[in-house]
């Protein structure tokens, strides 16, 4: 059914005459006249009783008028969702967040700041290290992520840096190192370190093991993390030490000291956010707008 002659056959009901209806829909009475014409036509059926005196409804037309207001009232709904998705003020967004970066205040920052100019469009946040981010990110499980990035970043990706960020020594609150840290990172050589396995994130692994290299660092892993924060749960507990990213500070379980070493500050441990080039999502597109007119934080 055509529903603009719907509205129509509702002007000329309400109003009471096609004069007072051609004024309010804002067509030429002959116009409108057609179209009702039109409408009886593909309805088949005689919607009006046409007299001397006007014209009054038939069985028919009172009760396609009982409906019309109903079918009239969804297709605007239709229409009024189907806008709001295509631009992005309805729908949803899964993020992945790297397990470190959950308490950032740079990314609680920005996702509140979303919800308050897209009140309408869910979060979803995901937990996840930045391998597996990487490859649901190419699958198109998650719209975009929060993770570190080899530079250039894969074909299949945009990315835009979000905050910087560099490495830090973990040491348990009661270590001799929280008050006399070393000058030199390779004096923790033959101390024990709580370590992560290679599986878990490989590009976050080889980043810290090449600059460990260079610094000649060879850390004598005793324990071992699935992620950061595990990590550091172990070296509060005093099983050893690490070097993790100055943001696991945000995350960190209380018994754990950081020191910045000028050595580890030389690496560089910024955290990106990527999105898969070929996702076209309306609601996507808006959270980029808003992760792209963040500034990005000078070093701390």
């Amino acid at each position: 059914m055509d529903f603009r002659q719907l509205h129509y056959f509702v002007a000329v009901v309400e109003e009471g005459s096609l004069s007072a209806a051609s004024r309010r829909v804002h067509i030429a009475q002959p116009a409108l006249t057609r179209q009702i014409h039109a409408l009886e036509e593909k309805l088949q059926v005689a919607l009006f009783e046409r007299h001397t005196r006007g014209m009054t409804l038939t069985v028919a037309g009172r009760a396609l008028y009982e409906d019309a207001g109903k079918m009239l009232e969804n297709r605007d709904q239709v229409v009024a969702r189907i806008r709001a998705l295509g631009q992005g003020l309805t729908g949803k967004v899964t993020l992945g967040v790297t397990v470190s970066h959950l308490w950032v205040p740079d990314i609680r920052r920005l996702l509140a700041r979303f919800r308050d100019h897209y009140p309408q469009v869910a979060l979803e946040v995901y937990p996840l290290l930045s391998g597996p981010q990487g490859e649901k990110l190419k699958d198109g499980t998650i719209d975009a992520g929060f993770l570190y990035l080899e530079e250039p970043a894969p074909d299949y990706l945009h990315s835009h840096r979000f905050h910087r960020d560099h490495l830090v020594l973990a040491v348990p609150a009661g270590s001799p190192l929280a008050s006399s840290p070393p000058g030199r990172v390779k004096a923790l050589n033959g101390l024990d370190f709580v370590w992560g396995p290679r599986h878990s994130s490989p590009l976050y692994y080889d980043r810290l093991s090449a600059h460990f290299d260079r610094l000649g660092l060879e850390p004598r892993v005793v324990q071992q993390g699935a992620d950061n924060i595990t990590i550091l749960s172990l070296v509060a507990a005093g099983l050893g030490i690490s070097i993790v990213p100055g943001d696991c500070r945000w995350s960190s379980p209380p018994g754990v000291h950081f020191i910045d070493l000028a050595e580890l500050r030389e690496c560089d441990m910024s955290i990106h956010f990527a999105w898969n080039r070929h996702n076209h999502s309306p609601a996507l597109q808006n959270f980029i707008h808003i992760v792209q007119g963040s500034p990005v934080p000078a070093d701390g």
